[in-house]
């Protein structure tokens, strides 16, 4: 092969690249209907329920998706659009939200919390469920204005916390409730 004087032929300047079928484990994927990145994974699948498209939404390690939405026909009203940069990023953003939300209401579930006015001052009262298969409970604990806990008992996960359940939980000098 004759090549212009200092020119470096394509095979020899690129002897040390690594062969074709070869990639970088870490690198992210970018594909038309499959895209990695970040700890996150955009999957363009066929939709059940009809004609069209969807992409599901999954973090690193979960099987479930996080997010699963329609996605839009391409040009040939046959094949989805191609995943790019920022559907991507628009989705991974809109899977962080769902993962969030989902955090803060199952947090909202578990742990519940009033304050009422007693002789001694107000009580703060918290009920925090723990939702352990085999033997799931809750902690009822009163913590008065300077923060310090006087109190922590077991209850049955379904106790109602209200301001009248805590109020009667402390004029009964904190004993446990009775269950119903």
């Amino acid at each position: 092969m004759i090549c212009p004087l200092g020119a470096v032929p394509y095979w020899i300047d690129h002897m040390n690249d690594e062969a074709p079928d070869q990639h970088d484990e870490d690198a992210p994927v970018q594909e038309a209907r499959l895209w990695q990145d970040n700890g996150w994974t955009a999957r363009v699948i066929k939709n059940e329920d009809d004609e069209g498209w969807a992409v599901a939404m999954y973090k690193d390690g979960e099987a479930e998706p996080a997010l699963v939405g329609p996605w839009t026909m391409g040009r040939d009203k046959k094949n989805p659009k191609p995943l790019d940069v920022n559907a991507f990023n628009t989705l991974v953003k809109t899977a962080y939200e769902v993962l969030r939300r989902h955090e803060q209401q199952l947090h909202a579930q578990l742990h519940k919390s009033t304050v009422v006015s007693t002789a001694d001052g107000e009580l703060k009262v918290t009920l925090d469920i723990v939702p352990d298969e085999d033997n799931p409970y809750a902690l009822l604990t009163a913590i008065d204005e300077m923060g310090e806990q006087l109190a922590q008992v077991r209850v049955d996960p379904g106790f109602k916390l209200s301001p009248a359940s805590a109020l009667a939980w402390a004029e009964n000098d904190f004993r446990a409730p009775r269950r119903s």
